[in-house]
């Protein structure tokens, strides 16, 4: 069954996460991805190990961290200096819909490949610049990797535990958000596009991208003036609402409510705190932050993992463990999900890779996994050959 954006086709001049990430997700739902690579490949490929092993035990192009972002695409390997090349790209750009890209704002003017250029050519087109600052303001010429863009962007000062070192959150949530914003983007767009014919050029950053996911810290600052700093797993709006050490592990306490504050005492035994003053509303245990957590923690601590979500569970209470990577991605949940899908890859050793799934489930329009990451320049000359034909 065809995909929501079947029929699409999407030139992709991106690199490293954020808009591979969007082409994957459009990959994913539909589009023909054509990636183009340097003849050395995207940098990903080399970011390992761990890497997909070839039949001799020898490491591939396919590295864990590309293959992540990277499914369902064509590779073309070309050399951005070549003046064929890029001839080559301007025609392309002509048969596709759109056009992202990742360098440093102005960097693909030399080549005639910038968005004033095509976009001129190809009224029609959409064209996507992703960058760390944007195409505008004082920084636009700094360069952009998701570290910089936590840092820059606020959300390393809150995460972490107090008094201790700012710290980034653990994967590249910088790029991944920003990747989805673009997606969402390039849709708008392409809706605009198909109601008037007329493309256009979108500019996303990926600090803008991580000040709008700022949220409620964000919105905590600009309504009471006051920053707000690093507090560990605790909430800064919500208590209880965090991770507790049990006797054999930790445990996730989100307690969203009065009412389910109440039942949570119940099953701490502390059923006259759910009317104490000081803790029957969560503005007020909010003030005494500080006495109520202590308290609870050491109950929780003398009790087993299994006992707290248990028992919780049964009061209706959210509780939930911490688990790890393996515990996640072997879960019955994440099965039950198609959480992780399988590709054939006949340049591995096992003939295939394992990847992460697509969340979206649609009822009538399913995403597809048509193929697994590509080997640099694994279809230069097919994609070369339709663009000599019109195709």
């Amino acid at each position: 069954m065809p995909g929501p954006l079947d029929g699409l086709v999407v030139l992709d001049l991106s690199r490293i996460l954020a808009g591979p990430t969007c082409t994957q997700l459009m990959g994913d739902l539909g589009a023909e991805v054509i990636k183009i690579e340097s003849p050395g490949g995207d940098d990903t490929r080399t970011w390992g190990p761990p890497f997909a092993l070839d039949g001799e035990g020898k490491p591939t192009d396919l590295s864990a961290y590309f293959m992540s972002s990277n499914r369902n695409k064509k590779s073309v390997a070309l050399d951005l200096t070549d003046p064929a090349a890029q001839k080559a790209l301007y025609d392309l750009a002509g048969r596709a819909d759109v056009v992202i890209e990742n360098f440093k704002p102005g960097g693909l003017r030399k080549y005639g490949l910038d968005h004033d250029t095509l976009c001129a050519a190809y009224p029609g087109l959409v064209y996507c610049s992703i960058s760390g600052f944007g195409q505008t303001g004082p920084n636009r010429d700094k360069p952009g990797y998701d570290l910089m863009a936590q840092g820059f962007g606020g959300i390393m000062s809150i995460t972490g535990e107090a008094g201790k070192e700012p710290m980034k959150v653990g994967v590249g949530v910088a790029d991944v958000v920003c990747g989805l914003y673009a997606t969402v983007g390039i849709l708008s767009a392409l809706r605009h596009r198909d109601a008037t014919g007329e493309g256009q050029h979108i500019d996303i950053a990926l600090v803008d991208a991580t000040m709008a996911w700022l949220v409620n810290q964000g919105l905590n600052y600009l309504t009471s003036g006051v920053a707000p700093t690093r507090a560990g797993n605790a909430h800064p709006n919500i208590v209880p609402y965090q991770v507790f050490e049990t006797r054999d592990g930790y445990v996730i306490v989100a307690v969203g409510n009065d009412s389910q504050f109440a039942r949570f005492c119940d099953y701490l035994g502390r059923g006259e705190w759910a009317s104490d003053p000081r803790f029957a509303t969560n503005g007020a245990r909010l003030t005494h932050r500080d006495t109520l957590v202590p308290d609870i923690a050491e109950i929780l601590g003398a009790r087993d993992t299994d006992h707290v979500i248990a028992g919780l569970e049964l009061r209706k209470v959210p509780v939930g463990p911490v688990n790890t990577i393996e515990q996640t991605l072997e879960s019955d949940q994440a099965k039950a999900r198609e959480m992780t899908v399988t590709l054939p890859a006949p340049q591995t050793a096992k003939g295939e890779v394992r990847l992460l799934g697509n969340p979206l489930k649609f009822s009538r329009t399913p995403v597809s996994y048509r193929s697994a990451p590509p080997g640099i320049g694994a279809d230069t000359d097919e994609v070369l050959e339709r663009i000599k034909r019109g195709l």
